[in-house]
């Protein structure tokens, strides 16, 4: 009966160990199936927080101390495996020179040129004996609009059209007498103006021949001024710009919103707008060494729509993070944050 009793004590205690043994190693797999999780993007980055390894290979408690005693620079870095930074869209670009375009930004609307819209009368007085076209039909210089018998001659005579485009307005039926009034209005959109306003404030800088790019719900168009026209009874000048409109997305009528290029210049260094982030009250940019992510603060000189230029803080050839700059940001605020707990 003492063999048997030590027998089922002796395979309990075996049963236990072998069952430590498995949970240990499963949380072990566990925590390096973590490591490169991908983040959900209902989840507001938390989770790629968590994976992140920040500074060496964690926060504990064990390790605060020793980094305390590294210093405030070391607090502002952060330790991202490269698959992970792959898999998170955090993307680098090599600090350089770049040109840089200071533009204005100014509104308006689109408008038709007055010689591509003609309005058609009869020469002579008489019935209108047929009506070739209808509103909406496109048509090229020459056709034929309209008949009409003169009531001079008693001749049947033919409208033609002068321009090439489409009928936006008919005003004849047939058996109607014709006077002086308009019979068709025919426009040409294939080639559309913008009319911009410029306001005094922003007057000495613009001119003729200066680039400009148009923002419109169909893309953004690409033109030079052609014109500045100034006005008598209004604030402002006028800044009219010729636009091509071979797909007749641009109608008259529509408002635009334009930037006038007014200044390029070129300097030594420059970072993506983008990629500048505030950590600690300072401007700056993560540049990276190896597998590590260094806030770096700079001081920033001119700037245009994309870039800043660097003053201070950079050499030429860093490796600097010019996407997603934002996750190494939030990922070294929430270390901090557990570290004040």
């Amino acid at each position: 009966m003492k063999n048997y009793y030590l027998l089922v004590i002796s395979s309990v205690f075996f049963l236990s160990s072998t069952s430590a043994v498995y949970a240990n190693d499963h949380d072990h797999e566990h925590e390096a199936l973590e490591q490169y999780a991908l983040p959900h993007e209902d989840d507001d980055h938390h989770e790629y927080e968590d994976h992140m390894d920040h500074d060496d290979d964690g926060h504990d408690h064990d390790a605060h101390g020793e980094e305390d005693e590294r210093g405030h620079d070391d607090e502002n870095t952060s330790r991202i495996k490269d698959l992970m930074a792959k898999q998170v869209g955090i993307i680098t670009a090599v600090c350089g020179p770049q040109e840089l375009h200071q533009t204005i930004t100014v509104f308006g609307s689109i408008v038709s040129a007055p010689e591509q819209m003609s309005h058609v009368r009869a020469r002579f007085e008489g019935l209108v004996s047929a009506v070739k076209v209808t509103l909406g039909d496109r048509v090229k210089a020459g056709d034929v609009l309209a008949e009409i018998e003169s009531n001079e001659s008693l001749k049947t005579y033919t409208i033609r059209s002068p321009i090439s485009g489409r009928i936006v307005q008919r005003h004849a039926n047939t058996g109607e007498v014709t006077r002086d009034q308009v019979l068709f209005s025919i426009a040409n959109f294939d080639t559309v103006w913008a009319e911009l306003r410029v306001y005094p404030v922003q007057q000495s800088s613009v001119s003729e021949g200066q680039s400009v790019h148009l923002l419109t719900s169909s893309g953004s168009v690409a033109s030079t001024v052609d014109h500045i026209l100034p006005s008598i009874e209004s604030p402002y000048q006028i800044a009219r710009v010729k636009l091509a409109n071979d797909k007749q997305s641009l109608s008259p009528g529509l408002m635009t919103e334009a930037r006038i290029e007014v200044g390029r210049f070129s300097v030594a260094l420059a970072v993506a707008k983008d990629a500048v982030q505030t950590l600690g009250g300072r401007q700056g940019v993560f540049v990276k060494q190896g597998e590590e992510y260094r806030f770096t603060p700079l001081v920033l000189g001119r700037s245009d729509d994309h870039f800043y230029e660097v003053v201070e803080g950079l050499e030429a050839g860093s490796d600097y993070v010019s996407q997603n700059s934002y996750l190494i940001k939030a990922d070294i605020e929430k270390s901090e944050a557990e570290h004040e707990h």
